[in-house]
């Protein structure tokens, strides 16, 4: 039997900065109509020197907190997904009770790549279904443009800044964030190399002054990571509409990660979703990994393209490889 639980508010945050296309074409050998062509994005959004990833993650909270009609100090747990915290140690999920100003509560960091928002709601759920009083601040937040090159035109061009939240709570039907009905989670260690940011990791150290080299910075082989992005997420998505007695019919709002406007198109498609019911930002904001799905839930709630009584299927894919799929009833 499915677990629910209750998205009791949703926030999130983005920096002012924009960089469009016109503007990498200044960086790297690129053109806006090869970005559009090739991926859909038009900008994103970038980080001001000195915004961390809890900075921008604490803007989101307090947003989601709002819309809860809570104080920080309700909350009694905090979850980060992140592959960029401010440091190793702390964590990034004290970092972000630090300036939420709460203390003596649980917060850990979560690193799923993409995906980690839906592994980090899947926690809440289990949470919240142990305590019933817990309300567990989940929270996505990633400085890509911190690990991007800006010499890669094949990279530089898809990754933007972001933190969307959710406040969990046991089950109280739907919440201003929608009831979560079920999520499933997945991953396939064989394919991570296809997907990397090593340097400066056990597995490739610096020392002293030796100079950061390519490693530290976002590797990707994209092709392959299209495929298995386009096939994994189809499938998953699929898997848990079955498992809850539904079908792609049943679908009013398809909310992908947004990681290229062609990935998001090939999965409404597979999945059966009409394209006028996927939503879309990545043209605005690229893509933000972690942040990417409770960004655009987060928008799409907003502008009413979800709208009470609405089924929600959520689904995301990261490096790792990670993936998951997720329904939210509204």
């Amino acid at each position: 039997m499915s677990i629910h639980c209750t998205l009791a508010g949703i926030g999130r945050y983005a920096p002012d900065k924009i960089l469009s296309n016109s503007d990498l074409e200044k960086l790297v050998d690129t053109t806006d109509e090869w970005i559009v062509t090739r991926t859909g994005i038009r900008e994103r959004r970038i980080a001001d020197e000195g915004m961390t990833t809890a900075d921008m993650a604490a803007k989101a909270s307090a947003m989601a907190i709002e819309n809860a009609g809570f104080t920080p100090e309700d909350i009694t747990h905090i979850l980060l997904a992140t592959l960029t915290p401010d440091s190793a140690v702390p964590p990034g999920a004290t970092s972000l009770a630090l300036r939420l100003g709460i203390k003596h509560i649980a917060a850990m960091d979560v690193n799923a790549a993409c995906s980690g928002f839906l592994y980090c709601l899947d926690l809440a759920r289990a949470i919240t279904h142990m305590d019933s009083d817990a309300k567990v601040l989940v929270t996505a937040s990633d400085t890509l443009s911190h690990r991007t090159n800006w010499d890669d035109r094949t990279t530089c061009i898809l990754f933007g800044d972001a933190s969307g939240s959710a406040v969990v709570t046991a089950d109280q039907g739907p919440g201003k964030g929608g009831r979560v009905l079920d999520i499933m989670l997945s991953s396939d260690p064989a394919w991570g190399p296809m997907l990397t940011v090593h340097g400066g990791y056990s597995g490739h150290p610096y020392k002293k002054g030796q100079p950061i080299d390519d490693e530290y910075f976002i590797q990707m082989q994209g092709r392959e990571v299209y495929k298995h992005a386009v096939r994994s997420m189809t499938a998953i998505s699929l898997e848990l509409l079955a498992r809850n007695g539904y079908t792609p019919d049943d679908v009013d709002v398809l909310v992908p990660h947004q990681a290229n406007v062609r990935i998001i198109e090939a999965v409404g498609k597979k999945i059966g979703v009409p394209r006028e019911q996927v939503f879309v930002n990545a043209d605005r904001y690229g893509n933000t990994s972690a942040a990417s799905a409770p960004l655009a839930m987060s928008e799409a709630y907003d502008t009413g393209f979800i709208k009470p009584g609405h089924l929600v299927l959520m689904t995301t894919f990261g490096g790792g490889f990670t993936w998951g799929s997720a329904l939210v009833r509204f």
